[in-house]
């Protein structure tokens, strides 16, 4: 997509990426319900939240799921540190496009506005137009796409985009299998991979 055809597009997603999603389900958690069994943030595996926590009893996955369908969850996600600074130094790159691509819950009454509440009180305006909201990643034209999810699958088999695997508690123990890329935190040199995918 880049060079002579145009500028690089890079989505980003939110969840994990730039709004703390795990740290804010468990803090919601503990306080919800203090007397019962959690998952540590060190001991989370798999995307799911929800799984995990029906898997350690079936009824908590209900319980861990009304934290993040409560109103007010996502407007109040801390930021992923470093993230608001990337986003704004990224959107002034030259020949650059950014984009923030998230997925809404299933139940999404309250995250779809929360979502772009949070995106205007983070980030302002311009990124507000910049977001795209979709169940389906695959099917948006891009680059790169930096997201927290390990699998990213979809109607369209093979995405333009090359996928950068943003480390999170959930997928830090997965081992990447060349070429695929990782990137441990908004500290990492994500300046690099944009600049190598545009030399491709």
């Amino acid at each position: 997509m880049c060079g002579a055809a145009g500028p690089l597009r890079v989505l980003v997603d939110m969840d994990g990426v730039l709004a703390d999603f795990e740290g804010a389900v468990l803090r919601g958690f503990r306080a919800r319900f203090p007397g019962e069994p959690r998952v540590e943030l060190e001991a989370r595996r798999g995307f799911s939240v929800r799984e995990q926590y029906r898997c350690l009893r079936e009824d908590l996955g209900a319980k861990v799921a009304s934290i993040y369908e409560s109103p007010g969850f996502f407007l109040e996600l801390e930021p992923i540190p470093g993230a608001l600074e990337a986003m704004q130094e990224m959107i002034h790159m030259q020949d650059t496009e950014v984009f923030i691509c998230t997925s809404p819950l299933r139940k999404y009454e309250h995250c779809i506005v929360e979502k772009y509440k949070w995106v205007e009180k983070h980030l302002g305006p311009e990124f507000v137009d910049r977001i795209i909201l979709t169940r389906d990643k695959t099917v948006v034209s891009a680059d790169l796409l930096f997201d927290d999810k390990d699998a990213i699958r979809g109607a369209e088999l093979n995405p333009s985009w090359e996928h950068i695997l943003f480390t999170c508690c959930h997928n830090q123990h997965i081992q990447l299998q060349a070429p695929r890329r990782r990137l441990l935190s908004w500290a990492d040199d994500w300046k690099a991979i944009l600049e190598s995918k545009r030399r491709q």
